[in-house]
């Protein structure tokens, strides 16, 4: 069977104060190799939704998730409580995570980041590493900590990491919010041939519309209404 995500009836009820929140997601479906962008306004829930399939956040009661690749039924995994091991077996094994500033350990080395990874999941892959810190130009840096770096050198660091123990799948919030337009290019670039070329998916949120067209991801776009004072956001195609 192919590789995919799969949510149906998928919810999360948040509240905040006054504030009630719902993200809904009647049917999702992602399989592995594609690249897909989650796009809305502010305050819409895409950071949320990459939680949820990430599992970051645990589902609402009836939610059906499953990881087709294995067949795992990862909403289950919720139920066995949010410390189980199995729960942090999948998350650790099914994902990479790129976050907006590349949310790297200070005091490991940029090959030590790329490896911890590797390290956790008990797949250490030297060779793997370093061909990652040359595709993605940080061969001359390897050996620095990530105070010495750039911005973009940060990110690309973040998505060898997330790239190293060959997941299914790379969940990225925001992942070129921080950088400038032509840096932002080279590391989405970066991002989706290297992914393209193990077979991974890429789940990524973004407001950059255009340039997500422009590299022709797949966009989801999530949108918001009131309905008795709850804000309920549900996820659909975006306009083309």
């Amino acid at each position: 069977m192919p590789s995919a995500l799969n949510i149906d009836d998928g919810h999360v009820s948040m509240r905040d104060g006054d504030r009630a929140f719902r993200l809904q997601v009647d049917h999702l479906e992602i399989p592995a190799g594609r690249a897909v962008a989650l796009t809305g306004a502010s305050g819409s829930g895409k950071t949320l939704l990459l939680e949820l399939l990430g599992l970051l956040r645990a589902p609402g009661a009836g939610t059906r998730y499953v990881w087709t690749g294995q067949n795992v039924d990862l909403a289950a995994l919720w139920r066995r409580g949010p410390r189980s091991a199995g729960l942090a077996h999948m998350r650790g094994r099914l994902f990479g995570f790129v976050p907006q500033t590349g949310g790297l350990m200070p005091f490991l080395t940029v090959l030590e980041n790329i490896a911890l990874p590797q390290r956790v999941n008990g797949c250490v892959d030297a060779a793997w590493c370093t061909a990652l810190t040359e595709r993605l130009g940080l061969a001359d840096v390897a050996a620095l900590m990530p105070g010495a770096l750039s911005i973009g050198q940060r990110q690309r660091t973040a998505i060898a990491r997330a790239l190293s123990h060959r997941p299914p799948f790379v969940i990225a919030d925001e992942p070129t919010a921080a950088l400038d337009s032509d840096s932002a290019d080279k590391v989405l670039d970066l991002l989706l041939e290297t992914a393209r070329e193990q077979g991974t998916g890429v789940i990524l949120s973004s407001h950059d519309v255009e340039r997500m067209d422009r590299f022709g991801i797949t966009r989801l776009r999530l949108t918001t209404q009131l309905d008795d004072g709850q804000v309920i956001s549900r996820l659909g195609a975006a306009p083309c």
